[in-house]
């Protein structure tokens, strides 16, 4: 996996990099793929609800495999291939009892490798255990934040949690975020670092092609009129003029807590990630 910086014959080609990866030229399992249907940031009633968002190429959906509840069973990986609707890439399992899943791709799996999740799971990269098997100092990702539900969070790529401790029948987790949080011995993880750890590093070099992934323009507060955003108006350059900035719809956005008092989620909140 390699970055290459394209000549600048044009001014689309000037700045861009792309990822150049090997991957498997598989087309997608059909059973575990379909067409994912086109909503342009809008609701069921037809209204914009995420702005920025429109037309984009027509996209297969690929079903993943977050719970890996298919236990003491070995799966050997088929091929790694390219996921349009997220940053890491995905791997296709072959099971011994015939079934196929796709799940997460970690960093170093290839292709032919042997599988599982379990109880008793070795501790290497694409198997899941439980927190309370995985030792101390191990990267994990796909982390569940309730047992049985699936993993949650850790699942962009090149992101990873470390394991920090085990104290009173909890585990504590550092998570990508800097934020330092208890779970549950119970809740299962995936071994590794996710994969496509320079995909961040990827430049885009002309407009055309993030409209190709469904991001339309987004214009700055001060440019716009003062009856359509609240830093709008005035003659020339024109600061903010405010005491704090605002959102489109008047609401504060320098220092406003925005997160919703969960009381599961911030209980167990040993340091928080603003911090």
């Amino acid at each position: 996996m390699v970055l290459k910086k394209r000549r600048p014959v044009s001014a689309g080609t000037r700045h861009r990099v792309d990822l150049v990866a090997e991957l498997s030229e598989n087309k997608p399992e059909k059973n575990l793929s379909k067409i994912l249907p086109k909503r342009s940031g809008r609701n069921v009633s037809g209204k914009v609800t995420v702005r920025h968002q429109g037309g984009r190429q027509k996209r297969l959906w690929r079903k993943i495999d977050y719970k890996r509840d298919k236990r003491d069973i070995q799966a050997r990986v088929v091929s790694i291939e390219y996921d349009p609707n997220r940053t890491a890439n995905i791997a296709l399992l072959y099971y011994q009892d015939g079934e196929k899943r796709y799940i997460l791709a970690p960093k170093g799996l290839l292709v032919g490798e042997k599988v599982v999740s379990g109880q008793k799971a070795a501790v290497k990269p694409g198997n899941s255990l439980p927190l309370k098997r995985v030792p101390v100092g191990t990267p994990i990702h796909n982390l569940e934040i309730k047992p049985g539900k699936g993993g949650q969070l850790v699942r962009g790529a090149g992101t990873a949690a470390l394991l920090q401790s085990k104290e009173e029948g909890k585990a504590v987790v550092k998570l990508p975020s800097g934020e330092l949080k208890k779970f549950s011995l119970a809740c299962f993880a995936t071994i590794g670092q996710i994969g496509n750890v320079h995909q961040k590093n990827i430049k885009y070099g002309k407009a055309g092609r993030k409209r190709l992934l469904g991001i339309r323009p987004a214009v700055r507060g001060v440019a716009m009129a003062a009856n359509a955003h609240p830093h709008g108006g005035g003659r020339g350059r024109s600061g903010v003029g405010h005491s704090s900035p605002k959102s489109p719809w008047g609401k504060k956005t320098r220092g406003k807590k925005t997160r919703r008092k969960k009381k599961y989620s911030n209980k167990h909140i040993i340091r928080d990630r603003r911090r």
